[in-house]
């Protein structure tokens, strides 16, 4: 059985499928078509984001059993015609939700105590202790949407702030630990301060968070994005920042980056965007909120274990 490594990954992924007796080729650099060329030969496929797999390449790869893809979203993947197809899919959320949620908590307390702002300034000599008075987390009610992988981490790392934490999922019902509120999603935009995002990508998702959807909030929120760009408008965004809606936001991921992360800065970007890189109430980072030396290796530890599972069981 061979695989196909078409993505940089931690050297344990390719070390461990070798231990397993399978036969790894590593191709970082072939272009997709060639890659697609090729893939007739291979019994697995193990992705991470520059290689979408969508129906055609499923057709073309008549002999793949699984794909695994290390990271936890599957927007680059066609899970009906995989289905279709018998081939297994398998992600890896459990190896990077710790990043994610200490990622959107060390976001949040940043902007709370105006330490972007705070390090330019000291950086230049100036010393304004009043201007750079911060907010606490303490009594704060937060709203975390989506209670997967990644809602569950970030309100694990929430527990020891003394903030009251809310949590809307539309597809669980009792999930929620000790803690945690489980609420409608009115209730959470009637109380939440903070609203945190942990939803996929998905049709129902894109541009969920728009005009209406922040209007909808009783109260002016600071808003958290660390899953996927595309589910804010960001010219709505910017504009609820501008009427004082949002008071601030923490954005790991933004609705211009391609699926396949390349340099976001090729082309010329809205207006929107020219707004929050000049704001100091936005916060901002490369989509690296999973992203940890410690989680590249666990994920793909994690795709090894599902990998190993799977031969097992056929």
């Amino acid at each position: 059985m061979k695989v196909l490594l078409v993505d940089t990954v931690h050297p344990v992924l390719p070390e461990r499928l070798a231990e397993l007796g399978l036969e790894v080729e590593e191709d970082y650099n072939s272009q997709p078509l060639q890659i697609l060329e090729k893939l007739k030969d291979y019994t697995g496929l193990i992705i991470r984001s520059r290689f979408p797999v969508g129906a055609d390449v499923i057709h073309r790869a008549t002999n793949l059993k699984f794909i695994g893809r290390v990271g936890a979203g599957l927007e680059n993947i066609d899970l009906a015609a995989a289905q279709k197809a018998g081939i297994q899919v398998f992600k890896a959320p459990e190896g990077n939700r710790d990043a994610v949620g200490e990622h959107a908590l060390a976001m949040l307390l940043m902007l709370f105590n105006n330490l972007k702002k705070a390090d330019a300034e000291v950086r230049t000599g100036q010393w304004l202790r009043a201007d750079n008075r911060g907010y606490e987390l303490r009594g704060k009610t937060v709203g975390i949407l989506g209670f997967g992988y990644m809602g569950s981490a970030f309100a694990e790392k929430l527990q020891g702030f003394n903030c009251r934490i809310l949590a809307y999922d539309k597809y669980k019902t009792d999930y929620a630990p000790a803690g945690v509120e489980e609420v409608s999603l009115a209730q959470l935009q009637d109380e939440a301060d903070v609203l945190s995002l942990h939803i996929p990508q998905s049709e129902e998702t894109l541009e969920m968070v728009n005009a209406g959807f922040l209007a909808g909030f009783a109260k002016p929120i600071y808003l958290i994005n660390t899953a996927r760009g595309k589910s804010v408008v960001t010219s709505d965004l910017v504009a609820a920042l501008q009427s004082g809606q949002v008071l601030g936001a923490c954005l790991d991921v933004l609705e211009y980056e391609k699926s396949s992360f390349e340099n976001m800065f090729s082309q010329s970007l809205p207006a929107a965007f020219d707004y929050l890189i000049k704001s100091e109430r936005v916060i901002l980072s490369p989509h690296i909120a999973g992203w940890t030396h410690e989680s590249h290796e666990r994920m793909a530890q994690v795709i090894v274990n599902k990998v190993e599972a799977f031969l097992n069981n056929t």
